[in-house]
């Protein structure tokens, strides 16, 4: 019989930047729901996400991708309090996953992706592209660790990071770790943290669009690249106007 879920503290890695306390209203039970999928060999899998709302949430997703199969997930994080989405991914042999997420918003909500990737098998392909735009003292966290088998040769496993921060008080963390046990693989990641082009901006300004005409439109190229692997356009329109509808709530 499997023991119950207990909560985390700071000191466990994947729960460091974590909102503990909003964590505690949640309860430990919290920790044993996981949405279990199985993809099937040849298979291709797809779900899209907007999380977030007014009081914590936290998403646990499990994936088991078959051989030659595909799985995809995007997601617009856009909580008023901690919102928290979980993956935890094993690839088969020639298998791909796609993940592109948004964390977005003000307050003092802490908002993160925590994804684990295990390339299993040989020649499996991972890419995660995350954008984070926050203000106030809101926080945007992604976590994303990267484990390759001792035979999952030929992996090529990816990640990029960029955050946003509108405002001096608002904070931006990533965490990548790897934990590779073959020798012939490609695994990169890549982390950078900045504020808004104000050359673009006064570009704009100087064309007579107005400072938040100009916002939203640096902020929709920035976080667009996180959905470009999504196909579908009226679900990609659909997480980027989650996503503009929290930045229009901001008042910079």
């Amino acid at each position: 019989m499997p023991e119950a879920a207990t909560l985390p503290t700071k000191r466990d890695e994947a729960w460091r930047y974590a909102d503990i306390p909003a964590l505690e209203r949640l309860g430990a039970g919290a920790l044993d729901q996981w949405q279990d999928v199985a993809v099937l060999a040849g298979d291709t899998w797809r779900q899209v996400m907007i999380v977030g709302g007014s009081a914590p949430e936290l998403h646990r997703i499990r994936l088991t991708v078959g051989e030659g199969a595909r799985a995809e997930l995007f997601a617009t994080n856009a909580g008023g309090d901690f919102t928290r989405l979980e993956v935890e991914v094993t690839l088969g042999k020639g298998a791909h996953f796609e993940f592109g997420g948004v964390t977005i918003g003000g307050g003092d909500a802490v908002r993160e992706f925590v994804t684990t990737t295990i390339h299993a098998e040989p020649d499996g392909t991972s890419n995660q592209i995350v954008r984070s735009v926050h203000w106030d003292t809101g926080t945007g966290n992604f976590l994303g660790e990267i484990k390759v088998a001792r035979n999952a040769q030929k992996t090529d496993a990816a990640q990029d990071f960029k955050g946003l921060l509108l405002e001096a008080g608002a904070s931006a963390n990533a965490v990548p770790q790897l934990e590779i046990f073959a020798d012939d693989v490609k695994c990169a990641h890549g982390a950078t943290v900045g504020q808004l082009d104000e050359a673009a901006r006064y570009y704009m300004a100087a064309r007579g669009l107005s400072p938040d005409q100009a916002q939203r439109l640096l902020v929709q190229a920035f976080i667009g690249d996180a959905f470009v692997e999504l196909e579908d356009q009226a679900h990609r329109e659909e997480l980027l106007d989650a996503a503009l509808t929290a930045l229009e709530g901001a008042k910079l």
